[in-house]
């Protein structure tokens, strides 16, 4: 009964006409009949081309915005380019932009050539031996992997710092498009990939752009989508609570983007766990850059370009965060019906491999397209010469997850400049904090560029015992992006004791920053 009338309250809410007939071969719309959508295949073909299309327009709409506006938002004066041409230019002069598409690209070939039940482990050994650069949970994730530790363990809060991120958020896209109308479905792909990298609110955000994703292939009314696709997301999350709060705001005011900006900025903009962000305007946290995805939805009200520029101007993650906004409502338009102006310069680009792979638009148009059709095929839909019946699935809620749980950030010092650098002269780094955990950031460098790579070994001491042996790789694409860090200790003083083992001529260890965390949040000026 609670799954009829769901499906009565989505016929009437999105207003497509549904007859008794299974369907009408001529009709181009999709159609709710029963718990079934009927989609034709040129329309199914033509929408999963405009999801893939809208995230490569919003991504480079945002690419010169991209984290240069950090707590503060991009003013309508502000010009940012768009012309014939734009995206070629991208595509040759800084193809590394396109992090957003080649990343998907990652999982969309393993599911290529093993089949829809490829396990987590054939994703995870893809994208850890990939060729190209990444950050953040992504980089710490790779690290992981590489040295033995896979997922779901490779995305859990205490071996990476980074869970909350917004990496798997960027790269969900595939998920939905080839899951349309069938967000659970998108759910199980999410719950395998996702974890690679993220947990808590980081997979969160890859969940949730999933479901509106797949949602996107059935409904027009975006406010619909927006919300529809949080029912995905645990109540009692941070991350549910804070794009439920734009979904307020924008009631409160729906003719003010930047009303529900500043609401936004003011509570949430507080990142815990990024070691790069915590203190710091610099926010890579998936809820915030999450919210200016809804935001652009929201108030863009079904317009292409209003909404990729909304989505950037938030500022932040600036061209993630219109790639994922394009990319759902270009899936809502379909490729047809994204206008002119912002699809120009496009077909240059199409049979143009994207960076690090032999993947190109064109490829991926047709390889997400056989996609959807097993995924339609394995979930219990029938598939027609014209037309396609898939089985419509009422939202359900994911597992509750929560990173860093009782870690507040208390402390940010900078290691003292005249020990930053470790070597042969100083193979030993000591400090002190009081608290529960701490991360110490840097990196393993080597003084002259075009010299090999070496690995360092260092030992890690807590309280005068090992706590780990690290290899800390020079090398970009291998590195561990944090020297070393601990959670969940006494709440006591501590004494931690890095010990470089291997210190080698030309090369060091750079040790930048210490965060100190405690059991409870200090609050300042109240």
């Amino acid at each position: 009964m609670k799954n009829q009338l769901y499906l009565l309250c989505v016929i009437v809410l999105i207003g497509y006409s549904c007859t008794d007939e299974k369907t009408d071969q001529k009709n181009t719309s999709v159609q709710i009949i029963g718990q079934e959508i009927i989609i034709p295949r040129a329309k199914l073909s033509d929408k999963i081309k405009g999801g893939w299309a809208g995230q490569v327009i919003g991504c480079t709409y945002g690419g010169p915005t991209e984290f240069r506006f950090n707590g503060t938002m991009i003013q309508e004066y502000q010009p940012i380019p768009w012309y014939d041409g734009y995206i070629k230019s991208w595509y040759d002069n800084a193809p590394g932009l396109y992090d957003d598409i080649y990343m998907d690209l990652t999982f969309v070939e393993v599911f290529e050539n093993e089949g829809l039940d490829a396990p987590a482990l054939s994703h995870a050994k893809a994208f850890a031996n990939a060729g190209y650069m990444l950050w953040h949970a992504n980089q710490a994730a790779r690290y992981n992997i590489l040295n033995g530790i896979n997922p779901p363990e490779s995305g859990y809060w205490t071996n990476n710092p980074h869970a909350n991120d917004i990496d798997f958020q960027i790269e969900a896209d595939f998920a939905g498009l080839m899951s349309p109308g069938m967000v659970n479905s998108a759910t199980e792909v999410c719950d395998k990939v996702g974890h690679i990298m993220n947990y808590g609110d980081g997979w969160y955000g890859g969940v949730y752009v999933a479901a509106m994703y797949s949602l996107a292939f059935v409904y027009n009314d975006v406010e619909h989508i927006v919300s529809e696709a949080l029912k995905t997301i645990p109540e009692q999350s941070q991350f549910y609570q804070c794009v439920n709060d734009v979904i307020n705001w924008y009631h409160q005011y729906p003719n003010d983007w930047k009303a529900t900006w500043f609401e936004v900025e003011k509570k949430w903009s507080s990142d815990i766990g990024c070691p790069d962000g915590v203190f710091r305007a610099f926010n890579i946290d998936a809820k915030i850059n999450a919210a200016y995805i809804a935001i652009g939805l929201l108030y863009g009200e079904g317009d292409f370009g209003k909404t990729v520029d909304i989505s950037t101007r938030c500022g932040l993650d600036s061209d993630c965060n219109p790639a994922s906004a394009g990319g759902i409502l270009g899936t809502v338009l379909g490729y047809s019906n994204i206008p002119e102006y912002w699809k120009m310069g496009l077909v240059e680009v199409e049979d143009i491999d994207f960076k690090y792979t032999s993947i190109s638009l064109n490829d991926v148009y047709k390889m997400g397209y056989k996609h959807a059709i097993k995924m339609i095929e394995k979930n219990g839909g029938t598939i027609g010469e014209v037309n396609l019946e898939i089985m419509l699935q009422v939202p359900e809620v994911v597992k509750f997850e929560q990173a860093f749980e009782g870690h507040f950030p208390v402390e940010r010092k900078q290691v003292d400049w005249g020990k930053k650098t470790m070597n042969k002269e100083n193979p030993e780094y000591v400090f002190e904090f009081e608290g529960i955990g701490f991360v110490l950031t840097g990196n393993s460098q080597k003084d002259d560029k075009m010299v090999e790579d070496y690995t360092h070994i260092a030992e890690i001491y807590i309280d005068g015992e090992l706590s780990e042996t690290v290899n800390l790789p020079t090398s970009f694409t291998t590195r561990r992006h944090d020297i070393c860090w601990k959670y969940k200790l006494t709440k006591q003083k501590h004494k931690v004791r890095v010990k470089l083992i291997n210190p080698k001529p030309g090369y060091k260890l750079w040790l930048g920053d210490i965060v100190v965390y405690s059991d409870e949040q200090k609050i300042y000026n109240k």
